[in-house]
């Protein structure tokens, strides 16, 4: 027991629990619909489009935040931009903006004078390094992220539905598209500290992929994928302690993992009904 119990006695440590729990949380709610979209491309050029904000604030020495929500802005202002004054489709716009975005980010970092340590810090997340106040932000964005999801979960799952049948159905689904644009920048701002701008895309489509695979009602879904999320940061964390690796990457990876393993059970389980009933 104590080698579960034992990474988690110090301050920063609990700090890391908690603010890296929020950040699952706030995440597996908002990649459930991700998923269910299949809109992870979009998610992980989201993540990415954050990085020149979360610079800038870093040299400009304001919150972080605060840069990563106007960066956020930048990018759905683009992302439908694009759409509109160009014959390309959404994954080209998205493209072009994944790349651009990351290289403007990279570019801003390097004017620092730790480059190497402000890049890591902006892409990776220090898990150990969440404050009380980051906490309570979490908190907020967390309270956000969750009224939101209630008050437009009809019109969310209309729109995972089909498009078309949101619109005969009054669900505004245009409006329901740009509120989720609006949770996942939310998602990945929350997530910032703990786990990076790029690593968060592990927890916003790891838990609710693996969810997927195990349950069958879109509530279901959310409410695993929760649990998956928590249980991805807490051994992400005490593997990190005991091993000596990245925290913030290693409870990135574990949802992944997770779900290659419950993948691979599921796939060997058909597998022997289909000798059994032969």
């Amino acid at each position: 027991m104590d080698w579960f119990l034992e990474p988690f006695e110090l301050g920063f440590q609990q700090r890391a629990l908690l603010g890296g729990v929020l950040a699952a949380l706030m995440a597996s709610t908002v990649g459930t619909w991700l998923v269910l979209r299949g809109m992870s491309f979009f998610g992980d050029a989201f993540v990415h489009g954050v990085v020149p904000g979360v610079a800038a604030a870093v040299v400009l020495d304001i919150n972080p935040l605060l840069g990563a929500a106007v960066a956020a802005a930048v990018m759905v202002v683009a992302i439908e931009l694009v759409q509109r004054k160009t014959v390309l489709g959404e994954d080209t716009s998205i493209g072009l903006l994944f790349v651009g975005m990351l290289a403007l980010g990279v570019v801003i970092i390097s004017r620092m004078d730790s480059y190497s340590g402000s890049l890591t810090s902006i892409l990776f997340g220090d898990a150990l390094g969440v404050t009380t106040a980051d906490i309570v932000g979490q908190l907020i964005v967390l309270g956000v992220v969750l009224i939101a999801s209630l008050l437009l979960y009809r019109p969310l799952v209309a729109l995972s539905l089909s498009r078309d049948k949101a619109e005969l159905l009054g669900m505004r689904p245009r409006m329901a598209h740009a509120a989720l644009l609006i949770l996942i920048a939310l998602a990945v701002i929350g997530s910032y500290q703990s786990v990076g701008t790029l690593l968060v895309f592990g927890l916003l489509v790891g838990p609710p992929a693996t969810a997927s695979l195990l349950t069958g009602t879109i509530r279901s879904m959310m409410i695993v994928a929760g649990a998956i999320g928590v249980f991805s940061v807490w051994a992400g964390l005490v593997l990190s302690y005991h091993w000596g690796i990245a925290a913030s990457a290693t409870m990135a990876l574990v949802p992944i993992v997770l779900f290659f393993l419950v993948m691979s059970f599921q796939s060997l389980l058909r597998a022997i009904r289909q000798r059994v009933s032969a």
